[in-house]
């Protein structure tokens, strides 16, 4: 897939293609689940419910996020997308959560099953569906550094493995006639959907708390900086240092000290920082800098009680 048609897939686009695919599965799985009674599949039809309602949200967040900033949020509004993963965990959890209850009461009460072949198609198409899907998500996301379509494609995964659960617990029911392995493997599927939603919750949270960039970012951000450093004769001319970093949701900030001679005039230094500026967006896509000026010879602690007077 080419980075070109990456860029036109939009967030707001793949997620409206997930409510439209969620409530095609949603169709498939139901009916898998009538005509056979099976409690795994009706579990799996559980999991895509909370696949739609996840996916609408997800649409409203990102809509939000995709907000310019305003005198309300300068700093813009890409936390958003941190809500509609969280979001997206709870609803998990609470799928998982239905699923042992149900399957908890049909492990010790085993129903026959009717007319598992059929509903092993349904089952079969409707997975194929979320796992295309979840491939070009999972491409978008990285494209897009979006963690709403991110938590999307993970449950779609995780909503395919569910089915191949279910199949293959079915498979296993008609060939050793155990009735009850169909209400253990819904129990395993939801056991495995539980602690995704608990990391989906954890990644959210972390981002509400923001955390600092990923690794191979800063270490760009670092080669970048060494690039513009400047020794002459031993001494550090231009230097940097107190360099921190955030991120939320699509953008990411860093915070950097950038000293230099103090006999240089005010517009040779700031034509230096957007030199700076310019060659620290172009290496990380949607990075904001804000660099302050000091003197070669100046320490700024902010941390020193001294400092803050």
């Amino acid at each position: 897939m080419s980075e070109n048609l990456l860029q036109r897939l939009t967030p707001q686009r793949l997620l409206m293609a997930s409510i439209l695919v969620a409530i095609l599965t949603i169709g498939l799985k139901t009916l898998a689940w009538y005509i056979t009674g099976s409690v795994g599949l009706l579990s799996d039809a559980m999991e895509s419910l909370v696949n739609l309602a996840s996916a609408v949200f997800g649409l409203v967040m990102v809509t939000i996020a995709a907000r310019p900033a305003d005198e309300d949020h300068p700093y813009g509004h890409h936390k958003a997308e941190y809500f509609s993963s969280g979001f997206e965990g709870v609803l998990i959890i609470a799928a998982a959560l239905g699923i042992i209850w149900a399957a908890g009461h049909r492990l010790f009460d085993p129903q026959p099953l009717e007319q598992l072949g059929w509903g092993l198609v349904f089952s079969v198409a409707s997975s194929a569906l979320n796992g295309l899907l979840a491939w070009v998500m999972f491409r978008a996301a990285k494209q897009h550094r979006s963690i709403a379509l991110e938590a999307d494609a993970k449950h779609l995964v995780t909503d395919v493995w569910t089915s191949v659960g279910v199949v293959v617990g079915l498979v296993l029911v008609q060939v050793t006639g155990w009735l009850w392995l169909d209400a253990l493997v819904a129990m395993g599927v939801a056991a495995n959907i539980l602690k995704e939603g608990f990391h989906l919750m954890w990644r959210s949270s972390q981002g509400l708390m923001d955390e600092a960039v990923e690794p191979e970012v800063l270490q760009t951000i670092q080669q970048t900086l060494s690039g513009f450093a400047h020794e002459r004769e031993g001494v550090e001319i231009i230097r940097f240092d107190h360099l921190n970093t955030r991120k939320a949701g699509q953008r990411r900030f860093v915070d950097v000290h950038m000293h230099m001679p103090a006999a240089w005039s005010l517009g040779r230094a700031a034509a230096l920082r957007t030199s700076v500026e310019q060659a620290l967006m172009s290496a990380v896509p949607g990075l904001r800098a804000t660099i302050q000026l000091l003197p070669t010879d100046v320490e700024a602690h902010f941390d020193d009680p001294k400092d803050l007077i």
